[in-house]
């Protein structure tokens, strides 16, 4: 995800390679992070209840891929990363951040062990020119960084019949079947070379697809043709937005950045702090000492919202008397869930489960509940 053209800032811009069937279906187009980029082709809501009653289709060109190929390659991520990605098997994968010195989160990281000296970094649009800028900065050794962002394309199928459209469409069914969650298997889908992936950022199962850009058009097309029979439709980033809400998972630029560490967002689990190098002591990574030993001053929660109005980025919670103890992330209605959720940072001593709270929406105050996240789990 060889070095090719970097996604910097463009004067224009960025056009997926899917571009041509996005105006086809006649998709409402959004700039993002750079891209243009499907909002929706239909409706939000549809979009977002076929994800959780059937399959969604979504272009996720826009990500960075990074490769790092070397025999030293999994070690130099160690130290570049707060996770351990030379303990992954190949085949495998695991989400992680990079973190500047100060515990300050630069991005967060999907990261691919291909062999055993080859990784695959996948990294957020709007943050491939820091992921990238910083990894050329603390690779050492025999560690060689490429950027194929602009070569490799990325399509996703999420939902519950996304296993029977995807295997339908390989000879390597069984395999691609057996893959489980966070792992990763090369095959061939529709006559087309991919890699892939059982992950997603809806809460659903599904597939993400890597393959080279100018083999995109024809296995959209093909995934499309094969789903929507049953009852697959093409998303748009509203739709991905609404359902990675529900399902409490972060967005970068909203839970996270460079001012959140892992642990304010509840996602010290990601740090290992137990990594040792050859000699078996601890092994220095970028943001350590930062990240050791350390209370977070405020907590991510998730609210309830007890009335209609849905809280949003950036509004104020506070409590009953008014007291101003947080802001909201993210917040929307909840498709499935029929009432708001939203994505809060409060303070510890008002970030217990069943604390009843206010959310300032315009001036008045709409009552909320602290609950666990996330707010949806898909049936097993």
């Amino acid at each position: 995800m060889t070095e090719d053209q970097p996604v910097d800032s463009p004067a224009a811009d960025i056009l997926s390679p899917l571009h041509d069937e996005h105006v086809a279906l006649g998709a409402a187009l959004t700039s993002f992070a750079g891209w243009q980029m499907p909002l929706r082709y239909s409706s939000d809501i549809a979009e977002h209840q076929a994800v959780r009653t059937a399959a969604g289709l979504f272009d996720l060109s826009h990500m960075g891929e990074l490769e790092v190929a070397g025999a030293d390659a999994g070690r130099a991520l160690d130290r570049a990363l707060v996770g351990n990605l030379s303990a992954l098997a190949p085949g495998r994968a695991r989400y992680t951040m990079i973190c500047a010195e100060d515990g300050g989160v630069l991005d967060d990281l999907v990261v691919y062990r291909l062999t055993d000296d080859r990784y695959l970094v996948v990294a957020n649009a709007s943050n491939v020119a820091t992921v990238r800028d910083a990894l050329a900065e603390r690779l050492h050794g025999d560690a060689l960084l490429a950027d194929g962002s602009l070569t490799t394309a990325l399509i996703a199928v999420q939902g519950p019949r996304a296993q029977e459209i995807v295997t339908g469409l390989t000879p390597d069914a069984e395999a691609v079947a057996a893959l489980k969650y966070y792992a990763a298997v090369e095959a061939t889908v529709a006559g087309i070379p991919a890699l892939v992936a059982r992950t997603g950022y809806t809460g659903e199962d599904g597939f993400e697809l890597f393959v080279a850009a100018d083999a995109a058009p024809a296995l959209w097309r093909s995934l499309l043709e094969a789903g929507t029979p049953l009852g697959l439709v093409p998303a748009g980033l509203s739709a991905r937005d609404s359902l990675r809400l529900e399902a409490g998972m972060p967005l970068y630029g909203n839970e996270l950045d460079r001012t959140t560490t892992p642990h304010d967002a509840g996602l010290g689990r990601v740090v290992k702090l137990d990594k040792v190098d050859d000699e078996g002591n601890p092994l220095p990574f970028v943001g350590r000492e930062a990240l050791t030993d350390v209370t977070p001053t405020r907590r991510l929660v998730g609210l309830q919202g007890l009335g209609r109005r849905a809280a949003r980025h950036g509004y104020p919670v506070t409590t009953p008397a008014g007291e101003v103890v947080g802001e909201v992330t993210s917040g929307a209605p909840s498709p499935t869930l029929g009432h708001p959720v939203a994505m809060a940072y409060v303070s510890p001593d008002q970030a217990d489960e069943g604390t009843e709270l206010l959310v300032d929406v315009r001036g008045r105050g709409e009552q909320v509940r602290v609950v666990p996240l996330p707010f949806y789990r898909r049936p097993r």
